[in-house]
């Protein structure tokens, strides 16, 4: 079976909201672009945005589950996004001059007696991917459905947060690229790392409450790793539908 693409997604807002693409260009070195571009500081935070930092210093679906409901639109024209959540009416704001409307609407739906948050901030040098380099992630369909038998019913494939969905591939067959090259439509990619999971997985995206077990399901394969990390060493348009080959 050839694989190929079957969705593109960017999350705007760090661990605040996805958002799906039909096509994307991408440029050698960069990310999906206005992927994670902006995160949520919390009160003991440092982070300003003129570096990279890890994602401890952010709020998180790791730690706010409720986080993972939010659904997100982007317009590239007028700079505003559109937040949608189950609990709370939906928010048209630009972030770069609007965050005390999103910090207000977002505080909503934080519990009191957690780390609440203080600042949206945009970075300013690197997106704030996860990875400590400019990243899109790769997710397999293929393992995805392992997971799902693992853990004995169907799951969101939007629990994993990632960037580029590929079907076609043998289970776990991404972890086989490791330091190889990938060819994903028009770009190239070169593979660094897989994705160590976290609480995140347990999120319901429709409901933003904790439901399944995810890490454990990895663990029974000895790890808790899905997806792998890729840089991209040549630009261009991806597609769904676009073909996948390892170069």
């Amino acid at each position: 079976m050839t694989a190929t693409v079957t969705e593109i997604w960017r999350h705007p807002i760090k661990s605040h909201g996805r958002e799906h693409l039909d096509s994307v260009t991408v440029d050698a070195g960069g990310t999906i672009p206005f992927d994670r571009l902006w995160a949520v500081a919390h009160e003991r935070s440092k982070a300003d945005g003129t570096e990279w930092v890890s994602c401890g210093h952010f709020c998180r679906v790791a730690k706010l589950p409720s986080l993972m409901a939010i659904s997100a639109r982007f317009d590239e024209t007028t700079k505003e996004i559109t937040l949608r959540h189950p609990d709370a009416p939906d928010l048209t704001f630009q972030p770069d001059v609007e965050s005390s409307a999103f910090l207000n609407w977002v505080q909503a739906l934080v519990p009191a007696d957690t780390l609440q948050p203080t600042r949206l901030i945009k970075a300013q040098a690197q997106a704030f991917t996860d990875s400590d380099f400019p990243s899109i992630t790769l997710c397999n369909h293929a393992s995805h459905r392992a997971v799902e038998q693992r853990v004995g019913r169907p799951l969101s494939t939007l629990r994993w947060r990632g960037n580029i969905w590929i079907d076609g591939l043998a289970p776990w067959e991404e972890f086989d690229w490791d330091d190889r090259e990938v060819r994903v439509g028009e770009i190239v990619l070169r593979v660094r790392e897989r994705t160590t999971r976290c609480m995140s997985t347990h999120s319901n995206p429709d409901t933003g409450k904790r439901d399944a077990d995810v890490l454990g399901a990895l663990d029974s394969w000895g790890h808790q790793d899905f997806s792998v990390r890729a840089e991209v060493i040549r630009g261009g348009v991806i597609r769904c539908g676009d073909e996948v080959v390892r170069v």
